[in-house]
This record gives structure tokens, sequence and C-alpha cells, in this order.
């Protein structure tokens, strides 16, 4: 896959997406989140909160995957969309959106893994070695940890054998052996180590983090140039008067737990998001490591 994220076609968006919202719609989607009841469950109360704070009706656009938010971004069928760190920077690439606000993530960091028995103690450590990675293009699961490599002074793409797998997969492969080390962020670490111990398998003490990245860029919600900046100035305002509220909303869905103890943040650069934009560069896609930085 040379290309991280192809092109939709004008006409396939058109198909996927529809006509433009009306003006008194907004229209948000999620890129972690695919189906409209997934969406619902985890930010439907958030939706909820946020409405009455902006007087807006807010809509959810499911999207398939990341390109396809980007490109609903672009040609305006969707107007805010709340995103990773490394989405940001390809839609940043991709489009003119603004950043709206940050959604701080306490402790969200990618580590590389290894089993203390085996010896590793650092990265460099791992020259020659298999390891297990998420998702192509996940922050914390595939971009981060090969900037952890780098930081160090290794080639990932040509020092170690990277294996592109579930983070469970990953996980037994790396009590089994059969990999040195995996990549993942810190909570979820955290979460298969605790579980892991509570199921009578190997105790804490049985992991090593050999290498760990600086805290990654927050999450945010961008807005697509489409939109009036009153309406901006309205959303922007509801997230300082009306915080406290929006963030127990949000904190109401599962896989939102990750946001625990969060708050928002409105004093964002592009420039924050340099250290992911080098992400990209080490791990063989220079087309999204143009530095913008303001």
């Amino acid at each position: 896959m040379k290309k991280l994220f192809s092109a939709l076609s004008i006409a396939m968006l058109v198909g996927l997406f529809g006509a433009p919202a009306k003006a008194d719609t907004i229209k948000l989607a999620v890129t972690d989140l695919v189906g409209l009841e997934e969406l619902q469950r985890e930010f439907g109360e958030f939706v909820t909160v946020l409405e009455d704070a902006t007087g807006h009706e807010i809509e959810f656009l499911p999207v398939t995957n990341r390109t396809a938010a980007a490109e609903a971004l672009r040609f305006g069928k969707v107007d805010f969309v709340l995103t990773g760190p490394a989405e940001y920077v390809v839609m940043k690439k991709r489009t003119n959106a603004d950043i709206v606000v940050g959604f701080s993530r306490p402790d969200y960091f990618a580590v590389l893994i290894t089993l203390a028995e085996n010896g590793y103690n650092l990265p460099t450590d791992l020259k020659g070695q298999k390891v297990a990675l998420g998702s192509v293009g996940s922050t914390s699961k595939h971009l981060g940890p090969i900037q952890v490599l780098a930081d160090y002074g290794l080639k990932p793409l040509n020092d170690v054998e990277i294996i592109h797998t579930k983070v469970p997969v990953a996980w037994e492969a790396l009590k089994k052996g059969d990999v040195a080390a995996m990549g993942v962020n810190h909570i979820n670490f955290l979460s298969l180590r605790d579980k892991e111990a509570a199921s009578g398998g190997l105790p804490p003490g049985a992991f090593r983090i050999v290498g760990r990245g600086p805290d990654l860029p927050n999450d945010v919600l961008m807005v697509g140039p489409h939109v009036d900046k009153s309406v901006v100035d309205t959303f922007r305002t509801a997230f300082v008067e009306r915080s406290d509220d929006l963030i127990a909303a949000i904190l109401t869905g599962e896989d939102n737990k990750k946001y625990s103890g969060m708050r928002f943040i409105s004093n964002i650069k592009d420039s924050n998001y340099d250290y992911v934009r080098a992400m990209y560069d080490t791990a063989g896609y220079p087309e999204y490591a143009d530095f913008i930085g303001n």
C-alpha cells in the first residue's frame, strides 16, 4: 500500500454522504467509530449536552474510515470531525479545516513492551528482532512506537522486522516469544497487564517498558472552512462555559474512558503536531511529513 490514504471520487462521496447539511443542522463525524449505533452509544449524551449549549441540532454522520472522514470534510459533507493526532495531520494536509478545541488524553503515549526475562533494556536492543505493531496509521499503536525506535537511533524500516496485527494477537505473540516486543499506547498496556494478572497469567513484573515516546498531541475537534464563523465561535464558547457538563457526558461512553481526567484545550497550534509528521516520515509516508507549523 504505497499511499496510506487513497482519495475517493466526488461521485462516490455524493453517493455515500448525500447532499450538504442544511444550515440549521450540524453534522458530526468521529473517525474512531464506524456505525450509527456505536456513535450514539459513545457520544449520544455528549451531543445532547452540546446541542443544549450551542442551540444547534447535531446529526451524526457515520464514516467507514479516516479517508472517508477527510474527504467528507473536504467537500463540505460534514461540518465537524473528532479525530486523533495522525488523522489530524492528514486532514490538515488535504483540507483547509481548522481546530476548534483539543480533547486531552492523560497518559497518552506510545511504549515498547518486552518480556523482562529476555534481557532487552533499550529500543536499540531490538535491532534485528520482530516487533509487533497495531493497525497502519494508528498514532499510538503504529506511528508512535516506530518513532520511539527512531528516536533511539534505529532505522525501523530496516533494523527491525515489523509485524502489523491486532493488539490482542500481538500480546499473545509477545508472551509466546514469537515477537521480541510490541508497540502500543500506555493505557492499553496497563489494561492488558492487569487483565493478564487477574486471569492468573503472568504477573506485572514479567513485562518491561524498554522505550516510551513523549506525550502525544491531543485529539481534536476539527471544523470545515464552509462552516460560518459565528457557528464556530458558538461551539468554542460552549466548550469553555459548559466544560464540566461536556466532559461528564463524554465519559458515559465505554470506549471514551480513555478521556478520564481530560480537559478541553483551546490554545492548540498546528506546530504541536510536527512530531506526528516526523512519525509519518519515519514510517515511510513522507507525503504527510510536511511541516506546516505556526
